[in-house]
C-alpha cells in the first residue's frame, strides 16, 4: 500500500478502528514494547489509509513518526502489532447482502497461502456455502476464490452483524467481483 496513501482506496463508509485502551479487550495496553504510549485512532476512515502502525525500526525505514505499535514477544527485537482493531458494522443484515446474488459463495473459511503482498494478487482455498437466487442452496469446499487485494478493498461491504469479542472484529462483509473456482 505504500504510494497508495492520497488514494481512495476503501468505499467512504468503510472505517477500520484501533482501541489500545479497550476496557478488558484482548490486545488492550496502555503503552507499546517500546515505552510509547498507546492511542484510539482510525487507521482506515473516508475511504482512506490513516498512517502506518510502526516501531522505532520501522518508523526509521519509512521515515516516519513512531506510533506506538511495538509488540515485543519472548525474544528478538520488538515488531509492530495492532490492538483491539474492529471494522464498524454497516446498515443491511448477511441476508440483505445476500438478497440480490443470483450465482455466489458465502466463504466461511479460508485455507492456505496464496496472497501476493507486492502485487496484491491473491488465491486461496475455501469453504462455505453457495448462495442461488439470494439464498443459501448449500455447502461447498475445496474451492479457489481469487482476485487483487485493492480491487477486494474497494469492493467491501459491511453488514451488520459485527460482533465484539476478538483482538480482530469484523462483520460479515460483501465483496464483488472475485474469481470462483472449484465443482
Amino acid at each position: 500500500l505504500i504510494g497508495h496513501e492520497d488514494e481512495d482506496l476503501f468505499a467512504p463508509e468503510i472505517r477500520i478502528l484501533e482501541d489500545p485502551l479497550l476496557m478488558r479487550g484482548p490486545r488492550s495496553r496502555p503503552f507499546d514494547g517500546e515505552g510509547l504510549e498507546c492511542v484510539p485512532r482510525a487507521l482506515i476512515e473516508n475511504g482512506r489509509i490513516f498512517g502506518w502502525m510502526t516501531n522505532s525500526a520501522s518508523a526509521r525505514q519509512l521515515d516516519r513518526p513512531m506510533t506506538g505499535h511495538a509488540a515485543r514477544g519472548g525474544g528478538g527485537a520488538p515488531g509492530v502489532s495492532a490492538s483491539n482493531v474492529y471494522m464498524e458494522a454497516g446498515a443491511a443484515s448477511p441476508a440483505d447482502l445476500m438478497a440480490d446474488i443470483s450465482d455466489g459463495l458465502y466463504v466461511t473459511h479460508l485455507f492456505g497461502q496464496g496472497v501476493n503482498l507486492v502485487t496484491g494478487d491473491y488465491s486461496r482455498g475455501a469453504s462455505g456455502f453457495r448462495i442461488v437466487n439470494g439464498a443459501v442452496a448449500g455447502p461447498v469446499a475445496e474451492i479457489t476464490v481469487a482476485g487483487n487485494l485493492l480491487d477486494m478493498v474497494r469492493a467491501l461491504v459491511p453488514a451488520n452483524d459485527l460482533e465484539r469479542f476478538r483482538a480482530l472484529d469484523v462483520p460479515t462483509v460483501r465483496v464483488d467481483g472475485m474469481t470462483v473456482a472449484g465443482s
